[in-house]
């Protein structure tokens, strides 16, 4: 009896799985199916499901008529700044409230708790008035600096350092080894893979962060890719393929970054989302 509810339930979670697979995947092929399309074909009534002719004109218009390089420059530079600086940080603070027994230390690590409960919507209209008190507003270093913080990325990193055997750093002290080097030389090299994994991470989620960069930055020039493709769509009005041209390029390095690095990013997900 078992088995035969097995095998009505295993075909019908596979036709489940994939019509919600399709439902997930047609909205991004209309959309690049719409951005080789000419303009006169997005309102076809049957809809034309494969564009004919295939053209790559809204793409250069793009490229050409916006500032879309700079965005990108933009947005790859606040980025990599994030990235490092984020992992630098984290595990050094990590390595400190798993390994260091200073005083007030549980304290630290629930106030770091607290930071990784509180909604960042919360903090929004407290970290503007502040950063215009600095005249950092319409900045690179508005955009960049309150991305910096990430207690995720320590609560990550504190959580494998716990694992860590306590025998390892207390033979590498007696060799002489001081904490950065224990940190440096020991735990970084067996822990690489949860590094290349949240680098990959944080690299996607800084790359799609619109809330903060929308709000920071008012100058063209200065927008991160996601905000910037807002000013195509304003100034094309209802030129679909060019609207969903510049998203097509704004979502092409993460999905390039995706399809290269598929398990680092299943393991970052993983790991963010499994924290004890």
């Amino acid at each position: 009896m078992k088995t035969t509810k097995n095998k009505l339930i295993s075909p019908l979670i596979t036709i489940i799985t994939i019509v919600v697979g399709f439902a997930w995947v047609f909205p991004l092929y209309w959309g690049v199916n719409t951005a080789f399309s000419l303009d006169t074909n997005t309102i076809l009534v049957p809809p034309a499901f494969f564009p004919k002719p295939l053209l790559f004109d809204a793409f250069v218009y793009v490229i050409v008529n916006t500032t879309i390089v700079q965005w990108y420059v933009n947005s790859v530079v606040t980025a990599l700044v994030v990235v490092v600086v984020v992992l630098f940080l984290s595990m050094m603070a990590a390595y400190a409230l798993s390994q260091i027994r200073f005083r007030g230390y549980r304290w630290v690590f629930m106030a770091i708790l607290a930071g990784f409960m509180i909604p960042t919507a919360t903090n929004v209209v407290p970290l503007f008035m502040m950063l215009n008190n600095f005249n950092l507003v319409n900045t690179y270093w508005g955009l960049i600096l309150p991305q910096l913080v990430s207690p995720i990325a320590v609560v990550i990193y504190k959580q494998f350092f716990d694992q860590m055997p306590p025998e390892m750093s207390d033979a590498a002290k007696i060799d002489g080894a001081g904490e950065y080097r224990i940190l440096f030389k020991i735990f970084l090299p067996l822990n690489w893979a949860i590094t290349w994994a949240l680098a990959i991470v944080l690299f996607i989620w800084t790359w799609n962060n619109f809330f903060w960069p929308f709000i920071i930055i008012n100058d063209t020039p200065k927008m991160t890719i996601p905000v910037g493709i807002t000013q195509v769509q304003s100034w094309y009005g209802i030129a679909y393929p060019r609207q969903l041209a510049s998203a097509v390029l704004a979502a092409l390095p993460t999905a390039v970054l995706y399809l290269i690095f598929q398990r680092r990013v299943a393991q970052g997900v993983a790991i963010t989302s499994g924290i004890k």
